[in-house]
């Protein structure tokens, strides 16, 4: 096992009508006014809008709105979040959403607090200072509640980036399961990709990889599956979304990866181009690259992947896990190929170069993935059945 240090300071409150507690935590915390942040409207329609509004006003907690986050969010409405919060002085960021939500909130909180343009953090810049963030969890995908990252469109530019920091783990997030019984199908599967792709990450790329650390990995990898198929057959199942709402918690707050060596990111690096070029939902992107890099990258850590076969699926060979996982993406409903995504095969060459340029000299992988190495993957990623 690796040296590590291990630290998370967003404190959990899980369970049933627990958002009515979002003002009481906020005035224990002394904070006397926040930006509220929110998608587009969702949480009007269920009610949950109504109930934080409620629990803010009987705590005495005044609030600005910021509304109408998108679902990959953009850097010009975070822009303009972080004109209100510095205009009306706000003590704190409270997000109120999935984890497109949580995102834009982290990067306003850095950004508000900041003399330089946020996108300066995106491209390097070292982040030294922000307001305290607060969370309400209504889509469990990304592990942004409990977790240090945040992830970013710049629709001019159409680079996707993301920033990292202690700074801006959430005080405080909130979890009641019941606000996900919304969720539809579609994202629920996207939702599911994400949680996955989180552990698998580092599960594959690793050149030190514990066994308590892989059985983690490989416990989270079932419980999502199971408790996906689970939501999809009964979408007011509280224990199956209690359960997947954890598990993809835990696959992104940090304790996944303590111990591994050698780890990297390179699906989400891919599916970050993606997303930017086609504004196509993150989970989405991940189902399409996921397969077909694990076939490109099977025999670099042959191991990890006879190991994942045999534990996930039941399997012995490296192949067999790999389609088998291929095959579970398609049963509940996303996309395994670029041509499932109406990503044109005459892109390959523009996705390439974008996904070289924008991440992988940015992340320090352009050694190890060039161009033709990106295009290598794409390739693999164009039909639905790999060989």
């Amino acid at each position: 096992m690796q040296d590590f240090e291990f630290h998370n300071p967003t404190k959990i409150i899980f369970g049933r009508g627990k958002e009515n507690l979002i003002g009481k935590v906020l005035k224990e915390d002394g904070i006397k006014k926040v930006l509220f942040v929110y998608g587009q409207s969702s949480i009007k329609k269920t009610g949950l809008y109504d109930r934080v509004v409620n629990s803010l006003k009987e705590n005495g907690i005044e609030f600005v709105e910021h509304g109408g986050v998108k679902p990959n969010p953009v850097l010009s409405h975070t822009r303009e979040g972080i004109e209100k919060a510095k205009k009306e002085k706000v003590d704190a960021i409270l997000s109120v959403g999935g984890g497109s939500v949580l995102d834009e909130g982290k990067a306003i909180a850095v950004g508000a607090v900041a003399d330089k343009d946020v996108w300066q953090f995106f491209k390097g810049e070292p982040i030294t200072d922000a307001l305290p963030n607060y969370t309400i969890l209504t889509l469990a995908a990304t592990g942004s509640e409990m977790n240090g990252y945040a992830v970013i469109t710049n629709e001019d530019t159409q680079e996707k980036l993301s920033i990292s920091s202690i700074l801006i783990y959430p005080k405080v997030s909130i979890f009641n399961p019941e606000l996900t019984f919304s969720v539809s199908p579609q994202y629920q599967a996207y939702a599911a990709v994400d949680a996955i792709a989180h552990t698998i990450e580092w599960y594959f790329t690793c050149n030190v990889c514990p066994n308590l650390q892989n059985r983690l990995v490989e416990s989270i990898v079932k419980t999502v599956m199971e408790t996906t198929e689970k939501i999809l057959e009964n979408p007011y199942d509280y224990n199956a979304r209690a359960e997947f709402m954890w598990a993809a918690t835990l696959a992104l707050n940090g304790i996944t990866r303590t111990g591994y060596g050698g780890g990297v990111y390179v699906n989400h690096m891919i599916a970050h181009s993606l997303g930017a070029l086609y504004d196509l939902p993150h989970g989405a992107c991940l189902s399409i690259v996921i397969p077909a890099w694990m076939w490109w990258y099977k025999d670099k850590n042959p191991t990890q992947f006879e190991r994942f076969a045999k534990e996930i699926f039941g399997l012995n060979k490296k192949e067999e896990g790999i389609k088998a996982l291929k095959s579970w993406f398609k049963k509940i409903g996303a996309p395994v190929s670029l041509q499932d995504g109406n990503i044109p095969s005459s892109d390959i060459d523009k996705i390439a170069n974008h996904v070289y340029h924008t991440t992988a000299v940015l992340w320090g992988l352009d050694k190890v993935y060039t161009v033709d190495k990106i295009k290598e993957i794409l390739y693999l990623a164009l039909r639905s059945n790999i060989e």
